[in-house]
């Protein structure tokens, strides 16, 4: 797209509330309607083989009835449980190269060609393709804050209409909803202190790396993004029918885009964000879904 071509798009007002709208519109989905997103997710998955191995130890007491049920609730998923399990989290994220394996790099190099193909098109991408004018900038700035609060708002709602209609898997939804969310905002503030990298606005959008001058505002990567697809991968996983996976995913993907032409990220930010997000907010559902029956 040539600098200066101006898109017409819906007014500012007509964009906020259909954001709004649609973000409301997804949480009520999934916490009144299961069956458009698709059957209750399936019970925990099974331990991995160190852990199986472990409690297979000869010496190893099995443990009573009682005892399983005292630990359940210890460890369960409540909001009492949850700056433990934050904690836990992270240092599972930040140990998780060294458990890196061979079936993982399927995933995992492409990752990396596509943020490395990125990094190197993002000058061009921002200063010839996506349009420089300030009124269809600050739309889609307004757009992708207007999502973000959708999914920042949506487990926040999942997790009350849980509570007032004793709906265990909606309160769960809420909950990891909610530490997939914080999770990745510490990752992302991390990788900000570590990437210093300049807004697209800065230097004619040369994107440079390790700019003292940045500050806490890094670019690398996309604070939006990051948070949108961890809350969406969690509601996607614990409703994973086809509907609310286009709803959820389908708005996470309008945040990235949004931010790359409101001028405030290059698209490797977003890809990367996306990413993470995605892979922080998997990480918790299969970590914790389901540990307990007690909420």
């Amino acid at each position: 797209m040539p600098s200066g071509v101006v898109f017409h798009l819906p007014g500012l007002a007509r964009m906020r509330r259909l954001s709004s709208l649609a973000a409301l519109s997804s949480a009520l989905v999934l916490a009144f309607c299961p069956s458009a997103g698709g059957q209750t997710a399936s019970g925990p998955n099974p331990q991995p083989p160190s852990e199986r191995s472990f409690d297979a130890l000869p010496d190893a007491p099995l443990p009573q009835p009682s005892d399983t049920s005292q630990a359940n609730v210890k460890d369960g998923v409540t909001l009492r449980n949850t700056p433990v399990h934050i904690l836990k989290d992270q240092a599972a994220i930040w140990t998780s190269p060294v458990r890196v394996r061979e079936h993982d790099l399927a995933v995992l190099f492409p990752l990396g060609l596509a943020t490395t193909v990125a990094i190197t098109t993002d000058h061009q991408a921002m200063s010839s393709v996506v349009s420089q004018n300030a009124s269809f900038n600050n739309l889609n700035v307004e757009a992708s804050n207007g999502l973000l609060g959708g999914f920042i708002a949506a487990p926040v709602l999942i997790y009350g209409l849980g509570r007032i209609h004793d709906d265990d898997h909606a309160t769960e939804t809420g909950i990891l909803a909610g530490e997939a969310m914080v999770d990745s905002l510490v990752v992302d503030e991390v990788l900000k202190a570590i990437s210093m990298r300049e807004r697209p606005t800065v230097d004619n959008a040369k994107g440079k790396f390790f700019q003292s001058s940045v500050g806490l505002d890094s670019s690398f990567p996309s604070t939006h993004s990051i948070i949108a697809w961890s809350s969406a991968a969690v509601i996607a996983s614990e409703y994973h029918g086809p509907m609310t996976k286009l709803i959820v995913y389908g708005l996470a993907t309008a945040v990235s885009l949004t931010r790359v032409l409101g001028q405030q990220h290059f698209s490797s930010d977003v890809l990367v964000g996306s990413a993470v997000g995605w892979l922080v907010g998997r990480y918790v559902f299969r970590k914790h879904h389901r540990e307990s029956e007690v909420y």
